[in-house]
């Protein structure tokens, strides 16, 4: 009878571990391999809360004027009316007026960003283009004022395309017969945004 009862108590032991001792064990495992990796996600979040801290407090100690000048060098977000607004009061300074002005950025003309032929994959650029296409009339000298200070200011812009065409003077009147000829200049500009 002691015999059997042993053997009884062998098999029920041995049941209990592979049945519950072992899958509880397992269970233990991973969970102890999970808190590790708990562990260090919340090591890494706090070393990256105290570079944040650290580059925060740097950017803190920058010009805010500086950051102005930064942010209108290369803006974050494409603003068309601010850019239009832009160029148009500095072609008012010169006597210039804009005309005919045409917004497109790269995605409006299907493609992403300028991209250059023979390339493979998508293009890993961190920034886009906006190309802005407008008209005006002047003398050539304003003009030449106009685009230098087009090239002084502060917003980066490449200039894509000019066309410069005769201004018919015999609708204008005697007046402007003494002063500089009038050339109608159809201007195309491309500026740049980080994405």
């Amino acid at each position: 009878m002691r015999l059997i009862i042993a053997i009884i108590g062998v098999a029920l032991a041995g049941g209990i571990f592979f049945w519950y001792t072992k899958p509880a064990y397992d269970g233990i495992q991973v969970a102890r391999a999970q808190i590790v990796q708990y562990d260090e996600a919340l090591n890494k979040a706090a070393e990256l809360q105290k570079l944040k801290q650290s580059l925060l407090s740097r950017f803190n100690t920058f010009n805010p004027t500086d950051l102005e000048r930064l942010e209108k060098l290369l803006p974050n977000h494409v603003d068309n009316v601010r850019l239009i607004l832009d160029l148009d009061a500095l072609a008012g300074v010169h006597g210039l007026a804009l005309q005919n002005v045409d917004v497109s950025s790269s995605e409006k003309q299907g493609t992403k960003s300028p991209v250059s032929i023979g390339s493979v994959g998508t293009s890993n650029q961190k920034y886009d283009s906006l190309t802005l296409t407008f008209g005006t009339s002047a003398s050539y000298s304003k003009f030449v004022e106009f685009m230098t200070a087009l090239e002084s200011s502060l917003r980066i812009v490449d200039l894509v395309s000019l066309s410069i065409a005769a201004t018919d003077t015999s609708q204008i009147g005697t007046k402007s017969q003494a002063s500089e000829p009038l050339y109608t200049y159809n201007i195309t500009l491309r500026t740049y945004w980080l994405k």
